[in-house]
């Protein structure tokens, strides 16, 4: 892989939880060049799970140390990084830490309440989540509608038709080299 002449996109896929962050992650990493990807909970996978000011502020040392990691190597055009973010400061620290250069891409995965339901239900019935996920997803919901990115509505897309919208608005601000 030959090393990125321009600045790399760094791309936020922000959402609550049932949004479809990883999934579309994935998804983007098989459509984009030269793609890393990091998905936030991979830094923080520990049992067992809380959430308090060491731990917090471990999976922001993690999160900035693998993408300043990703920058620096200078092979990458394109860096997806998808988390919950349901608020501008988490966004903001996380930038504040990161050194090189790179273009910020923010997306907010948006779904609706009557889809977000439906998501969770089926995922707490399947014992991927656990009972508790839908009341915190749901409380959370309004944070991100007035977020500072470009919004992507998820309802009723599969992960690879929310990919392809988003490779699409990249493509509009920077048109690819292999398009």
């Amino acid at each position: 892989m030959p090393s990125s002449p321009k600045k790399p996109n760094l791309i936020f896929l922000n959402g609550t939880v049932g949004a479809g962050k990883a999934a579309t992650a994935r998804a983007l990493q098989t459509l984009l060049p030269a793609c890393a990807l990091l998905d936030g909970d991979s830094v923080w996978d520990f049992t067992p799970f809380c959430v308090n000011g060491r731990t917090k502020e471990l999976a922001f040392a993690n999160i900035s140390a693998v993408l300043n990691n990703y920058l620096a190597c200078g092979l990458f055009e394109n860096i997806v990084f998808c988390w919950v973010m349901q608020r501008r400061e988490i966004s903001e620290e996380l930038l504040r830490r990161l050194r090189g250069e790179y273009e910020y891409r923010p997306f907010t995965l948006c779904v609706s309440e009557r889809e977000l339901r439906a998501r969770l239900e089926r995922d707490i019935a399947a014992g991927k989540r656990g009972a508790g996920v839908l009341a915190r997803a749901l409380e959370r919901l309004p944070l991100y509608k007035n977020y500072p990115s470009v919004h992507i509505d998820t309802d009723g897309k599969t992960a690879a038709e929310t990919a392809k919208e988003i490779d699409e608005q990249l493509r509009r601000i920077r048109p690819c080299r292999n398009a």
